[in-house]
Parts: structure tokens; C-alpha cells; sequence
């Protein structure tokens, strides 16, 4: 079935071509063929998915589209939101995943086959995996909207291939008798009206929805045989569509979720209140007959949840979609845990409505301290002893609408701990937010103590966020040792346990760095003398490494040519980051290579492989506007792409790296190689030029090139560990541990 209703933008035909939307831009000028618009707007327009790979392929700019970008420009082209093709490729996945032999009954012969006996199965598996009968809605399924149009036919006669590829992946060993295979228990998906009332949230599709679907869906289960499993090629179709929406989502890191879990500790049920696309709930380490809740008042996220955790192991998992505090979907539920990152500042949370709910155990809070709902919420689902992790903003410790709710917490001993995460840590990303631990009070304590935690200290400079590692094992120290003990020694700028008493004066105020004395400072003058000593060194340093007083001579016209030339002609590689892999590795950011530091930057985990650097690869920013090239070393190789970098791996019996970096670090080089928007500057790194030179002329230039860049490194180094004195002496001569004389 040709597919005409797809619609792909220039950045998606430029990620077809391999090509920058500079290149798009001429073809569309140059080539009276080019497709016509079909939708967009004049400055954005869309085009015809199967209408450009036509051209692309006439042009003989493209043999054959990626798997992998095919399906996922079949799900974001669909005009009737990529949502809805991803909650409608997320249930055919489950059903490969559970009911293969099904699936590959159903999808054999033609499209109009496939969407006869689709719904049907479909129904099967929701069944058996939601607990519920799924409503078909006609022209209202998931998220309101129509089932999706794909992009381009996928070979049909791939579909057997791929499921029993899949059977191996995904652990499945069915046989034709056996047409419930790898069922696991019961998830109840359920999209929620009043209070304890549910009804479903996954819908199955109907016949008319699934016809026009039928290529991506294809495509869906061949994507799953080349990932391994239809769980990875559903994360991988989550994870493109979250990177391509940043700003729709407020997503709560991997690492940061890891954490959450950890401090709660081992769980057989647990709540996410506010679910979002289910990372802390992914987080959580699975144990036999786990019993995961979920709710969102977004219905696409709470779809979205439900598949994850479905896809992702046999725990039985419930999924409700409403507003958690005017709508609560399970006020039975006694959870041995809660894990939340509630909506921040919300003004309309339902005060008007709550005023007599019964969850106000610890007072009403103000229509200011909607997190305090969220606190006590929480702290009404779970069982005596159970125990509540939240991502709070740093204002709920200290307002002083909220004092009287947080002098109940610690007098009744609900609020154990209060730990000050990094800036960087979680969006909004400028701000250092809370974890509040709570537990729910079996027995009033005999002398309580609230743990006050400081993690500040490992913010990092780089983009990628804090130093998770320094972060977990400080917090999670702490904690553990708190927990068990009730009390922990005073850790100097780290932490201290308070007796509650102290705390409950007229301010309540919990910001732990308002209570944590400061680290120590005793060797501080000596540390200043270390560093005035470094900064000598270094200084000689650079002395030593001031090029030479340049010698003159006439402009040269060389031969040029340019990266994507070269990368053509097999001279060099040229790679982009931006993907985590499974395996945690550190990362190089564009802030590392524009500053000269070691990698400092994470990246979300993704089923893709991540670039990883090698000695000799130069490293260039596509953003920015700055006239940047770093040449990997043997410290920095091994370390992971990040995102807004291309790798250029040169040939060396062609080209020398530092030859290279050199030439591409020209100012005017980079401005005819620049692009400029009302925001930003990007750089379309294959338009770069480089002289053709020999490659031993090449090599006295990039001699050149690394003593530049030595001298420059220093120059940096003394830079920070002035910044670093200066910083030093002004702390020490205003606390007493430096004298003026």
C-alpha cells in the first residue's frame, strides 16, 4: 500500500540524506523536480514522505532508507500526531512481544487482511495484559485522535523473518498450541473519572484506523528484530520522540531516578502519582509478584507508562490517567513505596474542592504549597513504615506559608531526611531542587532527628549535569547510615543529623545549607600556598610555550577542498554524538571541548550505540559561533560523544589530525561554513575547508598547530587556578582562616 499522508520536514529529509538543511534549501532552489510542499507553513514547510525518497532515490542521493529512520519518519510525519502512532506501534509491540505467533498470523497476506484481524488480537493481548476489556472508539482511540498514516510500504514478506527473530530475542518459545506465549500478569490501564472510578486508557484500534497504519506497524516489528526485542525498538521510537519535543516534557533523568529509587529502597508495590513517562518506576529493581501504580493526568504519558513497564518485565503494573489530587485512582492503595516529581508551583491544584480531604493529615496546605499536597499525599498511600522519595523545589522548605505542615512533618517523624541535589541535577536545570524522604510513622520516635544533606558540591561545569557518581555514594551513605542508626556523625559541608527540636522555631526552615557547618578549613592556608605554587608553575609554563614572533610573508592560494569532500572520498569518518548506549561511559560535551576540560557531561540511556572518541579524532561544535576543533588524546579517548558534536576520524596515511584541526579552527573558514538564526549559529561542518596539501606539508603545519594549542591549554590552567586563589584568599581573610598580614 502506497503511502501519500506522511509528512517529513527538511530537518527530516536532511537526516534521510545524511546532509545539512543548508543542502535541502538548494536542492528545493536548484531542482524545478523537487517535491512541492504539502502542508507546514511557508517558513516550515512539509513534504510528502514517499514523494522525496522518490526524488532522493532518482537523484542518487539515497539507496536505501535506514530501518530505523524510516519507521521513526512514518511516526513523526503522521498528520494525526506522533503520539497516537506511538501508543498504536507500543500495543502491536506488546503483542509481539507476548502472542508472536499471533502476530505473525495476523500480519501475513495484505494490508486489508491485517486490518480485518488486527483488532481483534490486539483485544486478546490487552485483555489478558490490562485486565480490562479495551473500548474501540471509532475516530476517538488513544489520545482522542485517529490511527496513524505510514510513511513507506515495509517489505511485507520480512514480517515472518522478523517475528522469529524476535522469538529468540525476547525469550519466547512458542509453539502453535500455545497461543497465550510469555503472558505475564495482569496490567490494568485505566483512564480515570472520580475517585477510585476506572475505565480503560489503551484502546484498540479499529479496522479503518489500522488499514492506513499498516506500513508503520509493519515496519514496527521489523524495527524489533533488528534491536533485539519489541521492548528496545519501543524505547527507541520513545526516546526519538522525546529528544525531538524537548520542551513538551519535564523528564526526570535516569540518574536522578536511580537515586530516588535507591533512598526508597527494595519495594514490592509501588506508586508513581505522577507518572509522567514512567523513569522512576523503570528505576525501581524488580522482585517477584512487584505490583507497580501509576496515574497522570495526561493520557498519552499514562499510555506511554503503562507500555514501558509493560514491555519492560512480569511485574503487574496498574495505569490510570486523571488528576491525582481532585481524582485519586487507587485511595486503597497501602504501597510499600512512593516515588514522585510532582508539578512545581501550581496554583489551580484543587484547594477550593480539598478543603475537608481526608489526606490533610498534617494540615491544609496554602494554595501556594501545592507540593505539600504532593507530600501528603503521598504519605496517605503508603503502608505503616513505607517509605516516599519526592523531587521538591527548593522554596517548599523554606516558605513560610508552608511552616506549620512542615513542623507537623517533623514532630510526627514523617520527614526524615532533606537532601539539596546539584544545580544541574533535573529541569529546571539553573535551579539546585530537594529530595524530601519520608517515611510513614508507625510509632512517634523517642528523640527524632531529620538528616539535612548538601550534594552542591559536585555541580559540575560541563552541560551533561552533576557528577551522578560523587552525588549517589555521598547521598546514599548518609542516608543508609541515618537510617539505621536514627543519628549520622556531622559531616562538614555534606551533612549532619538535627534534632527536630531545633529546627521548630518561628521559620521552620529546612534548606540543609542554612545548617551544615562549613567544610572544615583548617589546611586552608597551606591549600592556598599549594595553589600560589601551581600557578607559578604554570605560569613559567606558558612562558616557555609563547609561539615565536611570527615571520611574514605573502598570502597563499592553495588548492581547497572540504570535509564532506573528504568524507566522500574515504579520508576521513565523519561522525555525530548525542546517543547513551546501554553502558555507562563518560561523555564529552560541547562545553568540554569548548572549555579544554576532561568529559564531564550523561547522556539518557538509548538502545542506540554511542560514538566513542579515539586517539587522533578531532572533535568539533556545531553550535555556538566559536572557531573550536579539539584533538582527542589518549585520556580523553574511549570517553562518549555528546550531543551538538561531529567526530572527524581522519586517515592517517592521508591526512594529519592536527593538520586538520587547525585549518578548522580558521575564523574565516568557520563564518562561510556558519548558518544564522535569530538564536544560534550552527556550523555545517562538512562545508569546512582545508588546503590539499602533501601529507609532510601537512605534517610541519600541524606541528605548528599542537604547539599552539599546548600554550593555549596552559593559559587556561593558570586562568583557573588564578580563579581559584583569588576565590580562596577572599573566603579565607572573611571566615578567620587566613591573616591579612
Amino acid at each position: 500500500m502506497q503511502d501519500n499522508a506522511t509528512e517529513v520536514t527538511a530537518a527530516g529529509i536532511a537526516r534521510l540524506a545524511g546532509v545539512g538543511r543548508a543542502a535541502v534549501s538548494n536542492w528545493r532552489r536548484r531542482h524545478a523536480d523537487f517535491p512541492k510542499p504539502v502542508g507546514g507553513t511557508e517558513t516550515s514547510p512539509s513534504f510528502a514522505l514517499a514523494e522525496v525518497e522518490d526524488w532522493l532515490r532518482r537523484q542518487g542521493k539515497l539507496d536505501e532508507v535506514p530501518l530505523r529512520e524510516r519507521v521513526w519518519q512514518q511516526l513523526a510525519g503522521q498528520p494525526e500526531g506522533p503520539v497516537t502512532a506511538l501508543t498504536h506501534a507500543g500495543c502491536v509491540l506488546l503483542l509481539i512481544h507476548d502472542r508472536p505467533r499471533l502476530w505473525l498470523e495476523v500480519s501475513a497476506g495484505s494490508d486489508e487482511r491485517l486490518a480485518a484481524m488486527l483488532p481483534e488480537a490486539l483485544e486478546q493481548v490487552v485483555t489478558a495484559r490490562f485486565g480490562v476489556t479495551s473500548a474501540r472508539r471509532g475516530s476517538t482511540a488513544v489520545n482522542s485522535r485517529s490511527a496513524v498514516n505510514s510513511a513507506s510500504a515495509v517489505n511485507r514478506s520480512g514480517a515472518g523473518n522478523a517475528v522469529d527473530a524476535l522469538n529468540t530475542a525476547d525469550g519466547v518459545n512458542a509453539t502453535a498450541n500455545s497461543p497465550a506465549v510469555n503472558t505475564p500478569p495482569t496490567v490494568h490501564t485505566a483512564a480515570l473519572h472520580a475517585p477510585g472510578v476506572l475505565t480503560p486508557a489503551v484502546h484498540t484500534p479499529t479496522g479503518p484506523e489500522v488499514l492506513p497504519s499498516a506500513p508503520l506497524l509493519r515496519g514496527a516489528a521489523e524495527l524489533a528484530a533488528e534491536l533485539g526485542g519489541a521492548r528496545q525498538a519501543f524505547e527507541f521510537l520513545l526516546g526519538r520522540h522525546l529528544d525531538a519535543n524537548p520542551r513538551q516534557y519535564t523528564l526526570t533523568p535516569a540518574e536522578l531516578a536511580g537515586l530516588m529509587a535507591d533512598l526508597a529502597g527494595p519495594a514490592r508495590t509501588v506508586l508513581d502519582p505522577a507518572c509522567g513517562t514512567g523513569a522512576l518506576l523503570r528505576a525501581v529493581d524488580s522482585r517477584p509478584e512487584q505490583e507497580l501504580y501509576a496515574q497522570d493526568s495526561a493520557t498519552d504519558l499514562a499510555a506511554v507508562t503503562a507500555l514501558r513497564l509493560a514491555l519492560r518485565g512480569r511485574a503487574t503494573v496498574r495505569a490510570a490517567v486523571g488528576d491525582t489530587l481532585r481524582a485519586d485512582a487507587f485511595p486503597a492503595l497501602s504501597a510499600e513505596a512512593v516515588l514522585c516529581h510532582p508539578p512545581f508551583n501550581e496554583r489551580n491544584w484543587g484547594h477550593d474542592e480539598l478543603a475537608y480531604d481526608p489526606r490533610w493529615e498534617y494540615g491544609f496546605p496554602a494554595r501556594t504549597e501545592s507540593e505539600l499536597a504532593w507530600v501528603q499525599h503521598a504519605l496517605a498511600r503508603l503502608k505503616d513504615g513505607g517509605t516516599a522519595v519526592l523531587l521538591m523545589p527548593p522554596a517548599a522548605a523554606s516558605r513560610r506559608s508552608g511552616r506549620r505542615i512542615r513542623a507537623d512533618l517533623l514532630r510526627r517523624g514523617a520527614l526524615r531526611a532533606v537532601v539539596a541535589l546539584p544545580v544541574g541535577a533535573a529541569p529546571p536545570y539553573n535551579i539546585p531542587l530537594h529530595l524530601w524522604v519520608l517515611r510513614r510513622p508507625d510509632k512517634a520516635p523517642a528523640q527524632p532527628e531529620v538528616l539535612l544533606a548538601d550534594a552542591g558540591q559536585f555541580a559540575t561545569e560541563g552541560r551533561g549535569g552533576p557528577d551522578w557518581r560523587a552525588v549517589r555514594d555521598a547521598v546514599l551513605d548518609a542516608w543508609r547510615v541515618f537510617d539505621r542508626t536514627g543519628t549520622l556523625d556531622e559531616r562538614p559541608g555534606l551533612a549532619r543529623a538535627l534534632p527536630v527540636i531545633d529546627l521548630l522555631d518561628d521559620d521552620v526552615d529546612l534548606a540543609p545549607a542554612r545548617h551544615l557547618p562549613p567544610a572544615t578549613a583548617a589546611d586552608g592556608a597551606e591549600a592556598l600556598t599549594a595553589v600560589r605554587e601551581r600557578l607559578g608553575e604554570t605560569l613559567g609554563l606558558a612562558g616557555t610555550l609563547t609561539p615565536p614572533p611570527p615571520a611574514g610573508t605573502r598570502p597563499v592560494r592553495w588548492p581547497l577542498t572540504t570535509v564532506g569532500e573528504l568524507a566522500r572520498g574515504g579520508a576521513l569518518v565523519l561522525r555525530t554524538g548525542g546517543n547513551g548506549g546501554h553502558a555507562r561511559v563518560p561523555v564529552l560535551t560541547d562545553h568540554d571541548v569548548l572549555a579544554g576540560t576532561a568529559p564531564s557531561g550523561t547522556l539518557p540511556e538509548s538502545d542506540e550505540e554511542p560514538v566513542l572518541t579515539e586517539p587522533g579524532d578531532v572533535v568539533v561544535p556545531v553550535l555556538g559561533g566559536g572557531s573550536v576543533a579539539r584533538v582527542i588524546d589518549d585520556a580523553t579517548g574511549g570517553a562518549a560523544l555528546g550531543r551538538n558534536l561531529v567526530l572527524l576520524r581522519p586517515d592517517r596515511t592521508a591526512l594529519d589530525a592536527w593538520f586538520l584541526a587547525g585549518f578548522l579552527r580558521g575564523t574565516a573558514n568557520n563564518r562561510q561554513a556558519s548558518s544564522y538564526a535569530s538564536t544560534a549559529t550552527r556550523l555545517d561542518v562538512r562545508r569546512l575547508q582545508l588546503p590539499r596539501l602533501p601529507l609532510d606539508e601537512q605534517r610541519r603545519y600541524g606541528a605548528r598547530f599542537r604547539a599552539l594549542d599546548e600554550f593555549e591549554r596552559a593559559l587556561r590552567h593558570a586562568s583557573r587556578l588564578g580563579d581559584q586563589l583569588v576565590r580562596g584568599m577572599y573566603d579565607g581573610l572573611t571566615d578567620g582562616t587566613v591573616a591579612p598580614d
